[in-house]
């Protein structure tokens, strides 16, 4: 298994820098990571700075709260492609998942999906804020409105990923969909552990402690 390659390295702050941006790229080059992901400003830079390169650029879309309206998220999509972003990473209404709005929930999921064409849609569901009943209906909205992935959290609100999260998305979604464990891997024993309960990529700000086997402090 490559490790490396179940993982997102990830620079979501809203006070980050161009030049704290560009060092998340050199190390996401430099491990080889499956991706860096950051928020939708930095799109375009990223996407010059590794070009050429098999690290993919994702972006955030009606992050982090996902009360933007259904076309905004849209367009937010479309943007972010032009601009050069390989995966897309959006946040679910979750005031209206909440309030039993299913349709509206699966309708919203499906105007990224059909403005993402061809690009990989991952479905923040924000696990920290649902029941357990609210995440197996989530998970299954984000599979009938055609995405990708699943993913647990955006690293903004109460908690992150937990390793019964994550292995109840798996169970909910089967073998073939994605399932993204975010903010709550900061060592290497962190990742295996989401691995073994059914994750298949990893968001963290702490990719590179991991990949050294270190523990890192805090963060996404």
């Amino acid at each position: 298994m490559k490790l490396n390659k179940y993982i997102d390295h990830t620079l979501l702050k809203q006070d980050a820098t161009e030049d704290q941006i560009l060092n998340l790229i050199e190390e996401a080059k430099k491990y080889d990571f499956a991706s860096v992901c950051v928020n939708p400003t930095w799109v375009s830079l990223a996407a010059r700075e590794l070009h050429g390169t098999d690290v993919k650029v994702c972006t955030v879309i009606g992050f982090p709260l996902g009360a933007n309206t259904s076309a905004v998220k849209a367009f937010e999509t479309k943007n972010a492609i032009e601009n050069g972003a390989d995966e897309i990473d959006m946040v679910i209404n979750i005031g209206r998942l909440k309030a039993g709005d299913s349709d509206f929930v699966e309708a919203d999921i499906h105007a990224v999906v059909k403005a993402s064409g061809d690009k990989l849609v991952k479905v923040i569901i924000e696990t920290c804020l649902l029941t357990d009943e609210e995440k197996v209906h989530a998970c299954q909205l984000a599979q009938r409105a055609g995405a990708d992935f699943v993913k647990t959290s955006t690293g903004f609100s109460t908690g992150g990923a937990i390793v019964s999260d994550v292995a109840l998305m798996r169970q909910t979604v089967g073998p073939d969909m994605g399932v993204k464990a975010s903010g709550g891997a900061r060592s290497i024993e962190d990742a295996l552990a989401f691995v073994e309960a059914g994750a298949t990529r990893i968001g963290a700000s702490s990719g590179v402690a991991i990949m050294e086997g270190q523990k890192a402090d805090g963060g996404y």
